[in-house]
């Protein structure tokens, strides 16, 4: 007999990135399988159109908490209450089952129901793709905590093989189980006739993804290079790129028209577990110039022209290339939005039932 999905699921987000698309994606595919979603917000309150997007699912109970990311608080003493606080809270909603996108919150809490942790990215990965040399010293306790974090967790999920390898590595767990993320393709349909540009979209403001590597190349292609999102984080820090045409963060209609019309989209990332910008634009057939990094090789290989990462020079002549051959631009973005078709909200949910699935069967078995 199959074990059936939870009926009441604690979900943590952030509003700052990519895991607000993946919580509500998933909360709307829980609500179609019979559970009910209370989604607690960490970190920044979510934006106006961020909001309507949570409302606009049936039977979510939004929260926004208060309380920091785990890459966000200040000492471990103010992760260690935010843990408690959520563990708290989903005895009070009477979750069966927590899924937490920020598994470092599981480090010194204890939660009466069984933890999913989903592996978004973290801190020393990203050190280890972006930096070099030693971490600062701060990052000692937060690494820490996002390994205890993991070991608490009943099971972990990654969204790519080249992510769960290097999250296993780092922290010296068994390599999570694999579930690619999906994301509902924009009704627009493509127009790219005549248009010369590049599109890129991202955190900006994270050195992860390569925005001053894009900046330098945009210096060296004549045509224009427009990049969506943020110049600020969290934090207060922010970026300056001269060189790009920014348009600050857009609403999920205002970047599926740019990319509807882009002819072009580049990815520099110097680390990214998944990328959902690159299959946004994929799904818009856009052509991929990427940068050659172990996901995007693992995700978009032969759908997608890749450059060295870090190579501004070999990043602009591929850019160029594509927009100097028009038939070839429209054959990445053939390619890409076929690749495209494979990483569905439908898959992706469906994976990530079956992991709870498979927990809730180990809790019952072991009772």
């Amino acid at each position: 007999m199959n074990t059936p999905a939870p009926n009441r699921v604690l979900m943590t987000a952030d509003a700052v990135g990519g895991v607000w698309t993946y919580a509500l994606d998933l909360a709307r595919a829980l609500g179609e399988a019979g559970a009910t979603t209370t989604l607690a917000v960490l970190g920044p309150s979510p934006t106006e159109d961020q909001a309507s997007a949570a409302r606009a699912v049936p039977g979510l109970v939004v929260l926004d908490t208060g309380l920091p990311l785990d890459w966000t608080a200040a000492t471990p003493a103010e992760l260690r209450e935010a843990g408690r606080a959520l563990a708290a809270l989903a005895r009070e909603r009477g979750a069966d089952l927590v899924h937490l996108n920020s598994p470092a919150l599981a480090a010194e809490a204890e939660f009466t129901a069984p933890v999913v942790g989903a592996c978004h990215s973290c801190l020393a990965t990203w050190w280890d793709a972006v930096r070099h040399g030693p971490p600062p010293v701060d990052f000692a306790w937060r690494v820490a905590a996002q390994g205890a974090g993991y070991r608490a967790c009943a099971a972990l999920v990654a969204p790519s093989n080249a992510f769960a390898e290097a999250t296993a590595r780092a922290y010296a767990v068994p390599a999570p189980s694999v579930v690619r993320n999906g994301r509902l393709a924009s009704p627009r349909t493509p127009a790219k006739a005549d248009h010369r540009f590049v599109m890129a979209s991202g955190r900006l403001w994270d050195d992860a993804k390569g925005a001053a590597v894009l900046n330098a190349a945009a210096a060296l292609t004549p045509a224009p290079v427009f990049a969506a999102g943020p110049l600020q984080g969290p934090s207060g820090g922010e970026v300056r790129l001269a060189r790009l045409r920014t348009l600050g963060r857009l609403d999920p209609d205002e970047l599926a028209g740019w990319l509807a019309g882009a002819p072009v989209f580049a990815s520099a990332a110097l680390y990214e577990p998944f990328g959902l910008g690159v299959l946004e634009a994929a799904q818009a057939a856009c052509a991929l110039v990427l940068s050659d990094i172990p996901t995007h090789r693992e995700l978009w290989d032969d759908a997608a022209r890749f450059v060295p990462p870090g190579d501004a020079c070999a990043l602009a002549d591929a850019l160029q290339a594509v927009l100097d051959d028009p038939e070839l631009a429209t054959s990445l973005g053939a390619a890409a939005q076929a690749r495209a078709a494979d990483y569905t909200v439908e898959a992706m949910s469906a994976g990530v039932l079956e992991v709870y699935r498979q927990v809730l069967a180990a809790g019952r078995a072991a009772a």
